[in-house]
């Protein structure tokens, strides 16, 4: 027989978002319940494999540089709540040749990134390409990068950070549900409802993060202008394994062509090797779909081309040995940007899907600015630039 619930607010969808989401509101004191189809931190979504990049100032534009800012010391704290390691400042470098190509929507994704620091007061170093040669002697430049280098950049542990999260929340009297699907949604002036395969949840509040199920979640309005896109990430085995340690190899992002597709991101070695992996937006998928399965050869293949074209001519100490490789899921808009917004016909159901493939970093900054958006009726982070009416 189907149970009821009631809280003050429900978060259906703990990854990520949804698991800060639920941290933050029960830190607040308010009756939280957290709603996910799987067992998080899971591989189903967007929110694993290992490491995320974070970063402060923000090339995709300076309206998410306050996320950034916050999500730093929101890690710090947790790190001294709980004595886990979430943030490995390990540096970070951006790379950029010329090009009118875009990164997120964004043609000049390096020099963004430059003025964000200058406005922001992020510590930072603009690099002649020699310079960032001789620092990290493991790259290999062309000479005619920008090269902007911050050194409190560096890598997120998602699993953990969403684990920890969760825990936190749990232990300030919010409760989650797993291995609950939803199927439906609604709303009118006085509270929203939740309906799952099992139970039924009543509710002050919603807040939507769904990431990939949001578009089949909300209709319309959203499924119009959220596409989903399935990424593969690859780790390399170093030749020498204390070349790429953190301290040692920061994060980075690589402009290297003049093309859509010539830039990559890497990693320092966190566990298996040296992780790399670029963006692909011309296939979609659903988040229900059989993830992409090949036999071990076309596997082999599809490593092999990511070696030759991305990493073999800049990282000569990686070899082309893959250690494995992990698909995740984007939920993409059309200009790259986050939705955070009420759903247009309920005004107490909040969307947020802080998407497109750098969501990560912002995430316990966004969940603050959730839970104040729901308890408080407003943020102290301008969310105006995340609007879903920006699509109209």
């Amino acid at each position: 027989m189907p149970s009821h619930h009631s809280a003050d607010v429900v978060v259906v969808g703990l990854g990520a978002m949804g698991s800060a989401a639920l941290y933050q509101t029960a830190r607040r004191g308010v009756r939280a319940i957290g709603i996910d189809r799987f067992e998080p931190p899971h591989d189903r979504g967007s929110s694993h494999g290992e490491s995320r990049i974070t970063r402060q100032a923000i090339g995709e534009g300076a309206a998410y540089v306050p996320f950034a800012l916050l999500s730093h010391e929101i890690w710090r704290e947790l790190e001294a709540e709980t004595g886990r390691s979430l943030f490995e400042p390990a540096g970070g470098l951006i790379l950029g040749r010329p090009s009118r190509a875009t990164i997120h929507g964004q043609t000049d994704f390096v020099g963004n990134t430059i003025r964000a620091a200058e406005r922001f007061g992020i510590a930072h170093e603009v690099l002649s390409p020699d310079e960032a040669g001789r620092r990290f002697p493991q790259l290999r430049l062309a000479g005619d990068e920008t090269c902007y280098y911050e050194p409190g950049a560096g890598f997120l542990r998602p699993e953990l950070c969403i684990q920890t999260q969760l825990d936190q929340a749990i232990a300030r009297g919010a409760t989650v549900h797993t291995g609950r699907t939803v199927h439906r949604i609604t709303a009118d002036a006085h509270g929203a409802t939740v309906v799952t395969d099992s139970d039924t949840y009543l509710a002050g509040h919603v807040i939507v993060t769904a990431g990939a199920w949001a578009p089949q979640l909300l209709g319309d309005a959203f499924s119009k202008v959220l596409r989903v896109c399935q990424q593969t990430m690859y780790w390399f085995a170093p030749e020498n394994g204390s070349d790429f340690a953190p301290g040692r190899f920061p994060i980075f992002i690589w402009r290297h062509g003049p093309g859509e597709d010539d830039h990559f991101y890497g990693f320092p070695v966190v566990g298996d090797g040296v992780k790399v992996a670029t963006e692909q937006f011309a296939v979609t998928t659903t988040p229900d779909a059989p993830r992409s399965t090949s036999s071990s050869s076309e596997m082999d293949s599809d490593a092999r081309q990511m070696h030759q074209i991305h990493v073999r001519q800049r990282l000569p100490g990686v070899s082309d040995r893959c250690l494995r490789s992990v698909t995740c899921l984007y939920t993409v808009t059309p200009d790259f940007g986050f939705i955070i917004d009420r759903h247009p016909d309920w005004e107490r159901v909040l969307v947020a899907s802080p998407c497109s493939g750098h969501g990560f970093k912002h995430s316990a900054a966004i969940g603050a600015a959730l839970a104040e958006q729901v308890i408080d009726g407003r943020s102290r982070i301008d969310l105006t630039p995340f609007s879903l009416g920006r699509f109209s």
